[in-house]
C-alpha cells in the first residue's frame, strides 16, 4: 500500500494542535485585518510619521490607523520612535520581523491578483445559483 503524506492540518492534530492556540489563526487575525497589509506596504519604503500614514490611506480612521499600529507594534512587526520636539513627533518603521513578512505578503498579493478573475467568475457563478 502507498503512503499517502499527511496534510499540514493531520500532522499538527497529530502533535497535539490545539485550534485556540493555532500561530497562523493569531498571526493571521492580526495581518489580514483591513488596513493592516496597506499599512506594512506603506512602510516598505523606509519610515513615515503618524500623519504621512494617515495621507496615504485617507480612508483610515485616526482611530483605526492608531489601533492597527498599536497591534503591529505590540507583534513586533512594526517600531515606534518618539522624537522629544514640541510637539513630539512619532515615526513608525518596519523592524527586522515585519521586514521578513514582506516576502509572504508579496506572495499573497501576487496570488490574489493573478487569481481575481478566477475569484470574480467563481462568485458570479454562486450567485447565478
Amino acid at each position: 500500500m502507498r503512503d499517502i503524506p499527511m496534510s499540514r492540518l493531520e500532522e499538527w492534530k497529530a502533535m497535539g494542535f490545539d485550534p485556540q492556540n493555532c500561530p497562523v489563526r493569531q498571526v493571521l487575525d492580526h495581518v489580514a485585518a483591513k488596513w493592516t497589509s496597506l499599512i506594512l506596504l506603506e512602510l516598505e519604503n523606509g519610515p513615515q510619521r503618524f500623519n504621512a500614514l494617515g495621507r496615504a490611506l485617507p480612508d483610515i480612521s485616526k482611530r483605526m490607523l492608531t489601533r492597527s499600529l498599536r497591534e503591529l507594534e505590540r507583534d513586533g512587526l512594526v517600531a515606534r520612535e518618539v522624537f522629544d520636539t514640541k510637539p513630539p513627533s512619532v515615526t513608525y518603521r518596519l523592524t527586522d520581523l515585519g521586514r521578513s513578512f514582506l516576502g509572504p505578503l508579496h506572495g499573497l498579493i501576487d496570488w490574489a491578483g493573478a487569481k481575481m478573475p478566477e475569484i470574480e467568475a467563481a462568485r458570479d457563478a454562486f450567485d447565478r445559483n
